[in-house]
């Protein structure tokens, strides 16, 4: 018995909801998790409300149970827990998630190229929009009518195992971007629906209080395009589900005598019996063993001390195609580059958890690790800003 007890004490429990076991290490972590300030609103036991001298904390009843559901969206998800908190967005009941982690995970997957946006600058139309104020304690709507111009954008990319041709200056020229150019072209593009002023407008996204439709509608474009996409063609990338490399990626294993698992061992290839040799083939063989010997230790003695290899010198690899204007992938960004972008998150005023939000959405860790592709990505959208 003691033998028993001693085992069972000693195995690995897991969070879920197979076990008290693991139920009571998931309600243990999840209570952790509550006490953090770095969880949104939502996930933490105690919230505060206003500000200065009218500060007050409200008990959140419904702070374990979130985090309990956000602990199991993780494992099932594979992710790190306060990624999936600080991402999923609850929104009267509903768990949304938020547009950058839509697009870390469709870039991240491994079945598409990372997304690309066609955004398009359009007519100034006529647009009316309703808010609400409180005037006396009753609620009123309030009804504007602006002009909005009528931008539109695409969310697009291809398939993994689709390359991209190699444009050049005049066929970009010609057509007015890679999209236009892959669509005459008649490479197989995926789409998202395309996502217009007008439509944010009718949707009522554009009137709300504190809209960024109003203040950043080329960004707004890009980020409600992309989540279009990610709900047509990778929705079980945003619902738990593992993805086809995950499933590829599992190996069989078989039981051991002892009760353990393992691999199953590789099948070794027969080897042919050796045909008989006689002692005069044996001798010459010897003898010419011997010979070689002696050659090598010659040549070992006489052989020079080996150099260091030369420092690798930039080579036309790291500079963009004149033909193409396209930059080569993986290539490290130069110091100017780094530097350039942070000017520009100065002048912007951006805090550090946006930068570091931004560059794990593209896949990085600092901005002196951003490829060349990544660092067109970083400045477009610091531009959108209005660096």
């Amino acid at each position: 018995m003691n033998a028993v007890t001693t085992q069972e004490s000693n195995a690995l429990v897991s969070m879920g909801f197979g076990s008290l076991q693991s139920f009571e290490f998931m309600q243990r972590t999840a209570r952790m998790f509550t006490e953090s300030t770095m969880v949104p609103t939502a996930y933490r036991a105690v919230i505060q409300k206003g500000y200065g001298q009218n500060i007050s904390y409200e008990q959140n009843p419904a702070a374990l149970s979130n985090c309990v559901i956000a602990l199991n969206m993780s494992l099932r998800m594979n992710a790190d827990p306060l990624m999936i908190m600080q991402n999923l967005h609850i929104i009267e009941g509903r768990p949304s998630w938020s547009s950058q982690y839509i697009i870390a995970s469709i870039n991240s997957c491994g079945r598409y190229a990372p997304l690309r946006f066609e955004v398009t600058h359009g007519q100034e139309i006529d647009a009316t929009y309703t808010t609400y104020e409180w005037d006396n304690k009753q609620k009123k709507a309030v009804t504007t009518k602006t002009k909005v111009r009528n931008d539109t954008c695409i969310a697009w990319t291809v398939e993994k195992s689709v390359a991209l041709p190699k444009f050049t200056a005049d066929d970009i020229k010609l057509h007015g971007s890679i999209y236009r150019c892959c669509k005459a072209s008649g490479v197989p593009l995926l789409e998202s629906t395309m996502v217009t002023m007008e439509m944010a407008v009718n949707e009522g996204w554009y009137g709300k209080n504190g809209s960024k439709w109003q203040t950043m509608s080329d960004l707004m474009l890009q980020y409600r395009s992309a989540a279009f996409f990610g709900r047509i063609y990778a929705p079980e990338l945003l619902m738990g589900l593992p993805s086809t490399d995950e499933v590829r990626d599992i190996i069989d294993v078989e039981p051991q005598a002892d009760g353990s698992y393992a691999m199953p061992a590789a099948p070794v290839a027969p080897v042919a019996p050796a045909s008989p040799v006689s002692k005069s083939e044996t001798a010459a063989a010897a003898k010419a063993a011997d010979s070689v010997q002696d050659v090598e230790t010659k040549q070992t003695e006489a052989k020079p001390e080996p150099k260091a290899d030369p420092a690798p010198q930039p080579t036309a690899a790291t500079k963009a195609d004149k033909a193409t204007g396209e930059l080569p992938a993986g290539v490290v960004i130069t110091a100017n580059q780094v530097k350039y972008l942070q000017t520009k998150i100065k002048a912007l005023e951006l805090p550090e958890t946006a930068v570091a939000a931004m560059l794990a959405r593209i896949g990085s860790a600092t901005l002196e690790a951003l490829t060349l592709e990544q660092f067109d990505t970083v400045k477009s959208e610091l531009l959108a800003l209005g660096a």
